[in-house]
């Protein structure tokens, strides 16, 4: 029986083939079930100097985390500090220091240690061979070297040898030809100094190898007058200037530039001029308008001429460093001097006819043509830094104005030469070559106008106190480079000036403007 329950029918077999089947499909990947929080850690940052937790040492030998500075510069690349042999730093070496202790190492084997510098033990911070080190004393390349060639230098055993030998003692001959030498060398010492003063004597005469010539019939009239004496038809007037407006005559007879023109004192019938042909010319003025006498006694261009009180003298000065003192009427040197330096300007001391010179030398000469000392100084101004272009008489001939390439102007007490009494000088003061002085009111001039190098015209008080009337200001000229004298007629209604383009510039004295302006001469002349 229990066989045939256990039997089972065919519905049975087909109830169980038609069950259905559930498929579970898992979209999302396995991530696993760890704790995530177990896979954080700290970052310790780059800059910090402690920690406030315990790292373990797998983190604090990770590379540095974060973003690149670009314009961070350092010689470690970002994330290899750390090596297995520390941990890099930089740091500030001296390069001597380094490169010391680098060709010491190369050289003996050992170097310092920079890690136990400090160590209080000698020798325990050296690194490499000791044995070199304790045979080397602890020296250095660079020491070794500067002491072994000290002690070759001490060295003197060569020189023992030399001195141990045979020819330290001289010979008869070589003694007899040393002395030929010595004797040969003395006499072409003192030939020398022959020739130094043969051409020094010859220079000194040459001073004095002046002439000249006279060009009229007559140096004396029927009644006996001088050919330098002022014409009796000359009278005394008033003096009324006007502006010029043709030209009255030309006097020509110089063969190059000239440089100077002086009128006779008072009277103005003779003209004085200097010019770039070495010569000197005197002119008439009212007669016949000749050339009169012409004196010859520079080697170089004459730079400056003046007269004496009364005319009868004159000073002349030129580039081949001569100051000459003439007589007007018979054209003979009286005195000579040789300058210092070159002579630029001249001038005669109204009472004791004392010359002074301003020079190259920077300094102001003065010369007495009394003095019995043909080449002796009587007095030397120095203080200017440059040189000396313009000396002028004020106050009574007592006081000295100079005017140097150092753009500063300076008032001397005459004769006193070792301070100056004022010094005048300022940051947009330019050089002043040429100085006039006018008017004179019983020989003292009231004004001084100084032609300035800034294309201006200065004019300084020289009263009882010396300073600059900014009133009277002359400009519209152009000068700048060329010593151009300033004019002043006697009236003192007319200034005048010339520029580099040869035209003559007119200015009224009260208002200081521009009267007129006219070619006079060439260009090439470039002075008025």
């Amino acid at each position: 029986m229990d066989a045939v329950f256990g039997y089972g029918s065919d519905e049975d077999n087909k109830s169980k083939s038609q069950g259905s089947l559930a498929i579970t499909v898992q979209a999302a990947p396995d991530v696993g079930k760890a704790d995530l929080t177990s896979e954080t850690q700290k970052m310790v940052a780059n800059n910090s100097k402690m920690v406030t937790y315990n790292p373990s040492y797998e983190a604090l030998w990770t590379p540095e985390a974060g973003p690149s500075n670009p314009y961070y510069q350092n010689g470690i690349t970002p994330g290899m500090r750390n090596t297995l042999g520390g941990f890099i730093e930089r740091t500030n070496v001296a390069d001597f220091h380094f490169e010391e202790q680098h060709q010491t190492f190369n050289t003996f084997g050992f170097a310092m240690d920079p890690s136990a510098a400090n160590d209080s033990m000698f020798g325990s911070n050296i690194v490499g061979d000791r044995s070199a080190w304790n045979l080397m004393q602890g020296r250095t390349v660079h020491q070794a070297t500067k002491r072994d060639a000290k002690k070759r230098k001490l060295d003197d055993s060569a020189a023992e040898q030399v001195l141990a030998g045979l020819g330290t003692a001289m010979t008869s001959e070589e003694a007899a030809e040393m002395a030929q030498d010595v004797k040969a060398i003395e006499e072409a010492e003192k030939a020398a100094k022959e020739a130094a003063e043969t051409v020094k004597e010859k220079a000194e005469v040459s001073i004095f190898e002046a002439s000249s010539i006279f060009h009229g019939k007559e140096t004396k009239d029927y009644q006996g007058r001088t050919w330098i004496d002022a014409p009796t038809d000359i009278k005394a007037v008033e003096p009324q200037s006007y502006i010029p407006k043709v030209s009255v005559h030309t006097w020509s007879g110089h063969t190059k530039g000239v440089q100077a023109i002086r009128w006779f004192p008072k009277t103005g019938h003779l003209l004085l001029s200097a010019s770039m042909d070495c010569k000197i010319k005197i002119w008439d003025v009212y007669n016949n308008r000749k050339t009169l006498r012409t004196y010859m006694g520079h080697q170089k261009a004459v730079r400056d001429i003046c007269f004496s009180t009364d005319g009868r003298q004159f000073a002349s000065v030129g580039y081949d460093k001569v100051v000459r003192y003439w007589d007007t009427e018979t054209g003979t040197c009286l005195k000579s001097w040789r300058s210092k330096g070159i002579p630029y300007s001249v001038k005669i001391h109204p009472g004791d006819d004392n010359i002074l010179a301003g020079s190259s030398c920077k300094n102001i000469l003065q010369w007495d043509p009394r003095h019995p000392n043909r080449s002796s100084l009587v007095q030397e101004y120095i203080q200017h830094l440059g040189a000396v272009n313009t000396v002028t008489f004020i106050d009574g001939n007592r006081r000295v104005v100079s005017t140097a390439d150092d753009k500063k102007l300076f008032l001397w007490e005459y004769g006193i030469g070792t301070a100056p009494m004022k010094h005048i000088s300022e940051p947009w003061m330019h050089a002043m070559p040429a100085v006039t002085a006018a008017p004179f009111d019983n020989g003292n001039p009231k004004y001084l106008l100084c032609q300035s190098l800034d294309n201006q015209i200065l004019c300084y008080m020289s009263g009882d106190r010396f300073k600059l009337n900014k009133k009277k200001l002359f400009v519209g000229h152009t000068i700048a480079g060329y010593a151009c004298q300033v004019g002043v007629s006697p009236d003192l209604k007319y200034v005048l000036s010339g520029d580099g383009d040869g035209r003559l510039w007119l200015w009224d004295w009260k208002s200081a403007k521009v009267y007129r302006k006219f070619k006079v001469i060439s260009a090439r002349s470039r002075r008025v």
